[in-house]
Parts: C-alpha cells; sequence; structure tokens
C-alpha cells in the first residue's frame, strides 16, 4: 500500500484559494467536486486525486466541497465577466444555461451526478425550442402562431430564476423589450464559443438609404417579418442553425429575416455611436458591450433628449409606466347598463338628448346625439351568442340568439323579409316591394332601364329604407356594390339584421341633416317603399338624393304613388311629377312588374347646368356658390340644387370608368399640379399607395398574419386614404368600409370614384352601426391621431364594440402606441396574436375573445 498525498483548498485572507497536500495510506483514489458555474472563469479543471482517508478526513473534505459551492463570493472573478454574467443572470434563456453545461464537459471538466443530471434536463429543455424553419411547410411558417407563443412563453423561463423574476414579469414585456434583449442575452465567451457574428446584418440596413420615402414605407409596412409572440427565445435557438435552412425557411414564408434582424444591427448601431468607438464592437474578438458599457447601457440612453431617442430609451420608460399603471389596475372594465342592452349605440341611444328635442317633426330622434364623454364601458353579447354564419349562407340565415329579434318576422313575414326556422333566422330574399325575391326585381329594373347596367355602369348604388338590405345582399351577383342605410326604429334591428347576414349597412336616417358622404359619388339610388317624404319642405330630401347622384345618375323609385291609385298616393304622385320636372331631372322609364305588382319610376339627373339656367321659375333655387357640396359632417339640409361642373377637368363632368378598370386606373381629375397626401403629384401617390397596400395585402395580410379569410366578410379600414387596402382585397368575398376622419384629407371622392365606398367619421364619437358588426378592423395610425385629440379609451371601448367577438384588429402604428394598446388588449383578455415593429414602427395583430366583464356600469343618458 503506497502512500498517496490528498489535495485540500484552503482561503487566504486576500481570498486566494490555495491548494495544499496531506498524505495518507489510502490505496483509493476519487475525484473532487466541481465548483458550480464559477469553475470556468480561468480555464481549468478543478478535479484533484486523493487516496482512502479515514472518515474525519472524509466528512471535512466534503464539507468544505459544500461550503465551496454554495460560497461564490470566495471565487475571485475579472470584473469584464462579473458584469456580463449579472447581466445574463436575470435573462438566461434556457438554450444558454444548456450551452453553459455542455462547455463545460466539453472542456474537460469532471462534474458530479447532480450537475450531470441538470445537464441532461438542461439538454432537453432546449430541444424543445429547436424549430428547425428548414423543415416546415410553407403553411406552418404561415400560420396564425398564437398557440405556439404560448408555449414557447412558458418554456421560455429560466430554470433559476428568483421568484419575481419569473412569467409575470416576462409577460408584460412589450414589443421592443422582447428585441432590445438580445444583444445582451448571452456572455462574451458564450458568443466566441458559439461563433456568432452578426456584423453583415448590420450592414444590410444601409441599403435601404437610397429608397425613396414612400419605398421605405412600402417595406416597412410590407415586406417586414411578421413576429409572434414570444419568439425570442425562439430566434435564440435558431442563432447557430445553417444560413442555409434560414434562407429556406424565409423563402417559404414569403419573407426575409432582414426586417427583425435588420432593426437589432441599426439599434446596435444606435448604440455604439453614443457609447463611443472604444465600447463599439470589436469583429476581431466578438467582444460586445465590454465592461462598464452594458452596465451603464439603458442608464446613458434614457438620458438622451435628442430628436432621434433609442428603443431601449423608450422601452425601459414605457415598461416604468406599464408597471405603475398596472399595478393599480388601471383597465377596470365594465359592463354597458343601458336600456338599449346588447345593441346599445352610444350616438343613437342617447335618451336624455332625445327628452330635449323639441321636435321629432323630421325624425331629429333618429339623427346622432353623442354624449360629450363617450362610454368607455364595454356593450354585453346576447346571450347564447356565437360565431356568425359564414358568407355566402349568411345572406339566408343567421343564427337567432345573435340578433334576437322576432317583431320584424311577425310584421313583414308575409312580404318574405325574415322568418324565425327553429335556431335560425331566415331570409327568402323578399321585400316589401319584391315579394317574390330580390333578384327577380334587380334583372327587372334592368329590362326596364338597360343604361343602369349593374355591375358595370352602375357598380356603387345607395339604398335608401334599405329594411333588411335583401335588395342589396342579391345586387352583390350582379357585381355592384350597395350602401344600404335604414334608421335604428321600431321594426327592431333591420341594419343589425343586414349586417349580420353580411351585407354592408349604416344606421342613418334623412331628417335635417346631410348624409356623410361626398357629392356626386353614387351612380343610382334606389328606394322600394322606403317611406321618405321627398316632396315636402320644398323638396329638401330629394335634392339632398340630387347632392349625392352622379351627373347623369339614375333614381330608381318603386313605391305605392307610382301604380296605386288612392288619394293619398296621387297627390304624392303628382306633387313628385312637379319637383322632379323643376330639378330637371328626366323620366327614364316608368314600368310594372306583374310578378311582384308593384309599379316602378325611374329618372335621370342632368349632366350639365343647361337646364338649370332655362329653368321660368328658379325654384328649386341654385344654391349659392358658397355652399360646398361637399360639406357633410353635420351640416343642415338645403332645399337647393348644387350646379354642375363645367370644367371637363372637374369631378363629376365625365362618368367614370367601366368597373373593373376604375379600381386601378387614377381619377381623370387628379392632376398632376396637385399634390398628394404622401407629398407626391396626385396620380404617382394614387399609383404608389396602391401599389404599397397590394404589396402589403399579398405579402403580410393575407398568408403572414395566418388570417382565416374565410371567417371575413365585413371589414373597415378605420384611416382608408385612397381605399387602397380594400382595392387590394378585391379577389376576396370581402367588402370593405372606408372610413375618413373628419380632420384628415377629403379622399372620399376618390374611393368612390374607383369603384368602392365609405363614409366620413369623427373618430372622437361612436359609429352609427349595431355592436358586433364587423369581422376585421383595420387601423393604420389613427389610434395615436386619436391619442392626441380626445379620450383614447373611449376608441379602444368602441372597437370592442364594432367587433364581433372572435373578430381581428390590425393596428400598425408608432411602437409606442402598440406598447400600450397591447397591453390594453391583454386586460380585455384579448388574443394577441402577432407583433412586429422595425424603425420605431410596428403592427400588432390582436383578436378579439367572448370574455366579457361581470361589474356593470349604468349610463344615465342612455337609460329610459
Amino acid at each position: 500500500m503506497g502512500k498517496n498525498v490528498i489535495s485540500t483548498l484552503s482561503i487566504t485572507e486576500k481570498g486566494v484559494i490555495e491548494k495544499r497536500s496531506l498524505r495518507t495510506d489510502s490505496s483509493f483514489t476519487c475525484r473532487s467536486m466541481a465548483l458550480g458555474k464559477y469553475s470556468r472563469v480561468d480555464g481549468r479543471k478543478s478535479s484533484s486525486c486523493c487516496s482512502t482517508v479515514t472518515i474525519v478526513v472524509f466528512v471535512a473534505l466534503c464539507l468544505v466541497g459544500v461550503w465551496m459551492m454554495t460560497s461564490s463570493s470566495v471565487v475571485p472573478i475579472t470584473s469584464d465577466v462579473a458584469s456580463q454574467e449579472n447581466k445574463s443572470e436575470m435573462k438566461t434563456q434556457p438554450s444558454e444555461i444548456n450551452g453553459e453545461n455542455n462547455n463545460d464537459a466539453g472542456n474537460g471538466g469532471n462534474s458530479n451526478n447532480m450537475v450531470d443530471e441538470s445537464s441532461r434536463n438542461d439538454e432537453d429543455k432546449s430541444k424543445q425550442f429547436e424549430d428547425n424553419p428548414g423543415d416546415l411547410t410553407d403553411d406552418a411558417t404561415k400560420a396564425d402562431t398564437s398557440l405556439n407563443s404560448d408555449q414557447e412563453d412558458k418554456n421560455s423561463k429560466p430554470e433559476e430564476t428568483k421568484p419575481e423574476e419569473t412569467k409575470p414579469e416576462e409577460t408584460e414585456k412589450t414589443i421592443d423589450e422582447r428585441q432590445e434583449e438580445k444583444p445582451e442575452e448571452k456572455s462574451e465567451d458564450e458568443k466566441k464559443d458559439n461563433g456568432e457574428d452578426k456584423t453583415d446584418d448590420g450592414k444590410e440596413m444601409k441599403q435601404d438609404g437610397s429608397k425613396n420615402e414612400l419605398e421605405k414605407e412600402v417595406e416597412k409596412k410590407g415586406d417586414g417579418v411578421v413576429q409572434t409572440e414570444g419568439k425570442d427565445s425562439e430566434a435564440g435557438d435558431q442563432e447557430n442553425k445553417s444560413d442555409d435552412n434560414e434562407k429556406k425557411s424565409d423563402e417559404a414564408s414569403g419573407y426575409t429575416k432582414d426586417g427583425q434582424i435588420e432593426e437589432k444591427g441599426e439599434e446596435k448601431k444606435d448604440l455604439d455611436s453614443q457609447q463611443g468607438s472604444g465600447e463599439k464592437k470589436d469583429q476581431s474578438s466578438g467582444e460586445v458591450y465590454p465592461s462598464g458599457a452594458q452596465s451603464e447601457l439603458l442608464n446613458e440612453t434614457q438620458t438622451q433628449n435628442g430628436a432621434f431617442p433609442t428603443q431601449a430609451a423608450e422601452s425601459k420608460s414605457e415598461k416604468e409606466v406599464q408597471k405603475s399603471t398596472g399595478s393599480q389596475n388601471a383597465y377596470n372594465w365594465k359592463l354597458c347598463n343601458t336600456t338599449a342592452g346588447t345593441d346599445y349605440i352610444p350616438c343613437l341611444d342617447n335618451l336624455e338628448a332625445m327628452k330635449n328635442l323639441g321636435s321629432t317633426k323630421h325624425y331629429e330622434h333618429r339623427e346622432r346625439h353623442c354624449p360629450d364623454k363617450p362610454p368607455t364601458c364595454l356593450v354585453p353579447l346576447p346571450e347564447g351568442y356565437q360565431r356568425s354564419v359564414e358568407w355566402p349562407t349568411s345572406r339566408e340565415k343567421i343564427w337567432y340568439h345573435n340578433v334576437p329579434h322576432t317583431k320584424l318576422a311577425e310584421v313583414k313575414g308575409h312580404q318574405n323579409w325574415v322568418k324565425v326556422s327553429g335556431e335560425y333566422l331566415t331570409f327568402p330574399g323578399g321585400g316589401t316591394q319584391f315579394k317574390h325575391g330580390a333578384l327577380h326585381y334587380i334583372d327587372f329594373i334592368q329590362q326596364s332601364v338597360p343604361d343602369i347596367a349593374w355591375g358595370k355602369h352602375s357598380h356603387v348604388v345607395l339604398d335608401v329604407g334599405c329594411g333588411v338590405a335583401s335588395f342589396g345582399g342579391f345586387l352583390f351577383e350582379r357585381d355592384t356594390l350597395t350602401m344600404s342605410l335604414a334608421p335604428k326604429d321600431e321594426h327592431e334591428a333591420q341594419v343589425q339584421f343586414a349586417l349580420e347576414r353580411g351585407i354592408p349597412a349604416i344606421s342613418a336616417v334623412m331628417g335635417t341633416k346631410r348624409l356623410p358622404y361626398p357629392a356626386r359619388v353614387f351612380d343610382s339610388v334606389h328606394c322600394a317603399r322606403c317611406r321618405v317624404p321627398w316632396h315636402i319642405e320644398g323638396g329638401k330630401l330629394l335634392l339632398e338624393l340630387n347632392r349625392l347622384l352622379r351627373p347623369g345618375g339614375l333614381f330608381v323609385w318603386s313605391a305605392t304613388p307610382v301604380y296605386q291609385k288612392l288619394d293619398e298616393d296621387v297627390e304624392i304622385w303628382e306633387a313628385m311629377k312637379k319637383l322632379t320636372k323643376a330639378m330637371c331631372w328626366e323620366v327614364v322609364s316608368i314600368t310594372k312588374d306583374t310578378i311582384n305588382r308593384v309599379g316602378i319610376a325611374t329618372y335621370r339627373k342632368p349632366t350639365s347646368n343647361e337646364c338649370y339656367e332655362q329653368r321660368s321659375q328658379n325654384d328649386p333655387p341654385l344654391c349659392e356658390d358658397s355652399d360646398d357640396p361637399n360639406a357633410a359632417w353635420n351640416v343642415p339640409l338645403q332645399a337647393c340644387i348644387h350646379k354642375l361642373p363645367a370644367d371637363s377637368s372637374e369631378r363629376g363632368s365625365q362618368w367614370p370608368e367601366q368597373w373593373p378598370a376604375r379600381l386601378e386606373k387614377a381619377p381623370y381629375w387628379l392632376l398632376s399640379s396637385q399634390v398628394g397626401v404622401y407629398g407626391k403629384p396626385a396620380p404617382e401617390d394614387f399609383a404608389a399607395d396602391y401599389k404599397h397596400w397590394k404589396n402589403v395585402v399579398n405579402k403580410s395580410y393575407l398568408n403572414g398574419l395566418g388570417i382565416k379569410w374565410s371567417t371575413v366578410r365585413n371589414a373597415m379600414d378605420m384611416r382608408a386614404v385612397y381605399g387602397g387596402l380594400a382595392a387590394a382585397l378585391k379577389e376576396l368575398n370581402v367588402w370593405v368600409m372606408n372610413v375618413i376622419s373628419i380632420d384628415a384629407p377629403d379622399t372620399l371622392p376618390i374611393i368612390y370614384e374607383r369603384g368602392l365606398f365609405g363614409i366620413y367619421h369623427d373618430w372622437c364619437e361612436s359609429f352609427s352601426t349595431y355592436p358586433r358588426s364587423y369581422d376585421l378592423l383595420h387601423a393604420d395610425h389613427i389610434f395615436s391621431k386619436i391619442k392626441k385629440k380626445c379620450n383614447f379609451m373611449a376608441l379602444v371601448a368602441e372597437v370592442d364594440r364594432i367587433l364581433r367577438p372572435e373578430g381581428k384588429l390590425i393596428v400598425q402604428d408608432n411602437v409606442e402606441t402598440l406598447n400600450e394598446l397591447e397591453s390594453i388588449f391583454k386586460s380585455m383578455k384579448w388574443e394577441i396574436r402577432s407583433t412586429y415593429s422595425r424603425d420605431k414602427q410596428g403592427l400588432l395583430f390582436v383578436q378579439k375573445t367572448m370574455w366579457r366583464p361581470t361589474e356593470a356600469e349604468t349610463i344615465l343618458y342612455a337609460i329610459a
């Protein structure tokens, strides 16, 4: 038995580990315990050999080993590593923990069973994050990743995190912060081991410098990566994948990853330039943010007051705001308690304002009376509500519980408006004037007036007093777009039935104010026994239709005065003959439909002012030259005729090109001398906008967001500009309500000229539609504008009101606004489906759920 040396460790007064030897008669050797993760600081293996010792010495050695493992303060480390380790300790990804353990083993260090077990567990966990894009199908890379993002959020929790650093804090991270953490996640040594070098990505960002501003916007909004929530941990695990696999995945999804990587490269360059050349990335050593710079990074950027603050400073400030507001439960949602209940429309159900009206003779009580303070509560759901029936089946039937009103079926059932059939409400396609079906009625009109040419000459139609909008619903088969309107009246939910069926409609009444549309935009106007007193008060209401109708456009009127001989009908007919002649309307046709047994009169608006000038009496009078016919927001009606355009280059002097050519071509009256919304000559601006939205829709919306478009029928573009989004969605079974804010450039005439439709609106007020009207809302920089103007939370509540449960919202806006919205939508239990940001602009894609709060808030002005 030879004598061997036992190696022991002791600590000197200077904190240095010394190695001492003891001799023993033992004949066997053993391995010493590893020093934990700090053993790799000096790059040496911490193993020693020992022979058999007495039990006392063995126990002493064990105690020393345990003490050393639990007391990291005795291990001397350099300041550089200390700063790196302290940073990474808070943000370590599971894949990094696994990589660290593997590095220890790979360096030849021996570890005990406990360390080996931990290494194996970490290795198993890291495999959960592995997602080689090259192995995925096209659909998998494009599909909705809301479920995956939830799993990634759960899996990305580090094992060694303290309780206060776990999932709750992680889920509150904003769009910027998840991207911003990436450069700091790994220590310098780990980056060297993995061979990471992203210098090239930073260079790619400079390639955009030579491009014009609109092209940049196209790339920024259309060509970027749609990043699903929770992707940061996944992206971190894919850093070691080959470039070939990344390219395959990018090509399959229709994007490149440059959008995400370039953003980070630009962010690094900004930070480097602020911290001096001595702290820039050293390409030769792979060193990022040496000691001192990293620990002061956020502090330095937070104090920046220049014109271009960094994402780090903005994100840090926003996170602090969210923490302070979130901790106080700032978003305390309540249900709206109103007399209207589940059908509440704030501006149409202001009962207090209605009581104070001096008269209801002109349907003032059906007009908009918006409260001074718009509600911030959420409208309840009808009991038994479920996802709407998809188009085109929805045109024939809808779920009864979604619109549980039967009064209209009882009153109009014999006219085939609507019937109750089990759990459905069915719509046979009839109406008061077309009991035997709308399609026959539509074709009969074209037979009587071939010039109407549904879908070609007449593509945009206004249907006044639409009922349940079967007329507009069946005009889709003739490639014609119809704006249907009817008041919220005693018949219950006419417009709500229409919208639930997937037919465009708006709650409005012809009363004392102009309708919210520009002048000379509708190709045809239709009224089937709409009970509007066209002839009274100097023909004020019919003159409003004259304002909306294109020169040469047709007015189709099928009502009892046309074909019945009752005294009241005869009186109205004579008054209408006199009025239409004085307005210079030409009688095109008066026919009788023998199947439906109704008469139809069709009139044509003149195309010049010649007739007006030859009238013997100026009655109705011509409007003053100062009267702008396009002014339509809360403008009182006047009984006057607006002159027609005389200049051939003026809008309305020519009929638009036939559909669909009019969709893509800039209107003839857009002149190069005019400056467009984006600063280019108007025709070029129009073309660039259309190209931009085609790219966005084709490269992102149709595939990248994972939207099941068969579930989308009713869509709204809350800030439409030229209607480019609606034009890009032309091939889908989707109709788009294009909204032009009253304080935005008035481009609504352009939208109508290209064969689309829309409406003026003030987003500081509620929209004139029923709750749960739209499947998809698109908000392009509308939230940030409203935030500076009026109640931001009221707009959020309004979006919730008009969006259907399981409906989608796409928001494009600045990152600061998106961060705030993301927090708000989470408080409403909405699903955050995708987020993406670049150059301080971003996209947020969310889906509304069925969640409703339990606490109620009584809206006093809406209680009968």
